[in-house]
């Protein structure tokens, strides 16, 4: 199936490792120019360039704590100067947490929302006058299952995706009329670098390895009984970028492997 992709220009947040490198690999070998951010300027420009060696198409590393107002607006102007406009964003840069609600300080919450929360509101501000140059775009936003079925311990990661989630309903309906769209993807059990360290950290000096953690996790959680792979859900937010998706506007998807336990 040809998704009409070739020669659009995105912008993957948190695009140097895991899903939003797994996103960036599967829009650039469509055809699209590809810029990615992440923290360490030197993995993400590392990156790029393989991504760019690999699908043979542009991309750009650029060195960027979407966190912050700042560095949004300076990858912003970047992207802008380099791509001189865009099709495409993925909002994707995001972490786990830890904690309980009465013992997480202010700080924790800040940074957290600013992480999953304000850097989506701030990238779509930037990014949609590039847009509209170009006629029209697309939004992916990257939530969680967590938005809907929460973990116990990690209220905050919860309740951020949750905000983002409704975030995403409400730029939809804003930005429709500018011929973008907006979406969002609820992930179940991904298997990323994140997962397996966390298994590293928890199976220590135990008789369980990581692998086996990691196939109880699934087994006990999904009726499909394994982990996605970052490629798998790659696709889909591939699907979502493209012209075959054009009716599909403010809903958010569950690539979950059946891990939720309710019917939406």
């Amino acid at each position: 199936m040809d998704l009409e992709l070739k020669g659009k220009k995105a912008f993957v947040t948190g695009g140097s490792v895991g899903i939003g490198l797994a996103v960036a690999h599967a829009l650039a070998a469509e055809g699209v120019e590809v810029a990615i951010c992440a923290r360490d300027g030197e993995r993400v420009e590392r990156e790029a360039r393989a991504i760019e060696k690999a699908h043979r198409v542009r991309t750009l590393g650029l060195r960027a704590d979407v966190s912050r107002r700042e560095d949004i607006e300076r990858a912003v102007a970047r992207l802008d100067e380099a791509f001189g406009g865009l099709d495409i964003l993925v909002n994707n840069a995001g972490t786990g947490t830890s904690e309980t609600i009465l013992d997480a300080p202010d700080e924790k919450w800040t940074q957290i929302w600013d992480l999953h929360v304000m850097a989506a509101v701030r990238t779509a501000r930037g990014c949609v006058p590039l847009m509209k140059r170009r006629g029209g775009g697309v939004i992916v936003n990257n939530a969680s299952i967590c938005a809907k079925q929460p973990l116990g311990y990690e209220p905050i990661y919860n309740t951020t995706k949750a905000a983002l989630v409704m975030f995403t309903k409400c730029l939809a309906n804003e930005l429709i009329p500018l011929n973008i769209r907006v979406n969002a993807l609820n992930p179940g059990l991904i298997l990323t670098p994140d997962w397996r360290k966390t298994a590293g950290i928890l199976t220590q000096g135990t008789a369980q390895t990581p692998d086996q953690y990691l196939e109880k996790i699934a087994k006990d959680n999904t009726p499909i009984g394994r982990f996605a792979t970052p490629e798998e859900l790659a696709h889909f937010f591939v699907f979502l970028c493209s012209k075959r998706a054009s009716y599909c506007v403010g809903s958010t998807y569950y690539v979950d492997g059946g891990w939720l336990k309710t019917v939406e």
